[in-house]
């Protein structure tokens, strides 16, 4: 199916459900996410780890 399908069922998800306050939720999990993966093997990772 893969991540776009997985994206497009969440998104059908929300619609049918009337779910919408669950997508702000998401997105910040899912950018949290990039930024600690992002950040794991750099140089800035000291200065990241501050934030949290």
């Amino acid at each position: 199916m893969g991540k776009m399908g997985l994206l497009k069922e969440f998104w059908e998800f929300l619609k049918v459900r009337k779910r919408y306050w669950l997508l702000p939720i998401v997105v910040i999990l899912m950018l949290l996410g990039v930024i600690i993966v992002l950040t794991e093997s750099s140089a800035v990772a000291p200065f990241i780890y501050t934030l949290f």
